[in-house]
């Protein structure tokens, strides 16, 4: 291949979409933070230790706090985790450590990849834009007959929506032998309004042992 036949592919490759779209992910995923511990467990709603490690937590409903913005989730409650230790202590994490019972259940719900949020994940401030045209209206400005079919729902442009992912991403908690203090974010799959959650307990169970913590709904 000659010199101006490598250059010519080369430049195919950096103007593919699928290139761009990776190159734009990278450099959003390095603007953005993942989701810092707080200064200490007791700044958590609850904590309790196992083994040499301390887990502190908070429950956030339906809500996705990340350090960018704060997003929501019918589907999936949220608990906000940190795991402290020693200095330079480190632990072996998995999100499957984690579940969660809610309002007593024998059988607590498992905590869920992060991903299988974002079929469902909003954000609360993103308005869509002003419809050309009213419901209800043809386009000869008359009322719109029984059959018409619904309007549809206005979708979030994809740039925002690719953001509103790697935010959540970024900030959900991160797998591994970890140094500690870590924190992020862990999900659970639930249907319901939040209002109907009356009690709610972390129950852990990995390297570091097995514990449960009550958390406040």
């Amino acid at each position: 291949m000659t010199t101006t036949a490598a250059f010519a592919t080369f430049a195919a490759i950096l103007c593919s979409p699928a290139f761009g779209q990776a190159a734009a992910d990278k450099d959003a995923q390095a603007q953005m933070k993942g989701l810092a511990p707080r200064a200490t467990p007791g700044d958590y709603q609850a904590q309790i230790k196992v083994g040499a490690v301390t887990i502190a937590a908070e429950f956030a409903g339906h809500a996705v706090p990340t350090p960018e913005a704060i997003y929501s989730t019918e589907d999936y409650v949220v608990v906000e985790l940190a795991l402290f230790g020693a200095a330079d202590a480190t632990a072996k994490i998995a999100f499957n450590d984690f579940s969660l019972r809610i309002n007593g259940k024998p059988m607590a719900t498992p905590c869920e990849p992060y991903a299988r949020s974002f079929a469902s994940l909003k954000d609360p401030e993103w308005e869509p834009p002003a419809s050309e045209s009213k419901a209800g209206k043809t386009s000869l400005g008359g009322s719109g007959g029984q059959n018409d079919p619904p309007p549809s729902t206005p979708k979030m442009p994809f740039g925002l929506k690719r953001t509103m992912q790697l935010r959540v991403q970024k900030a959900a908690l991160p797998e591994g032998d970890r140094v500690l203090p870590v924190a992020g974010l862990i999900f659970f799959n639930f249907h319901g309004k939040a209002e109907t959650i009356r009690t709610v307990e972390l129950v852990y169970d990995g390297a570091a042992g097995k514990t449960t913590l009550p958390l406040h709904p």
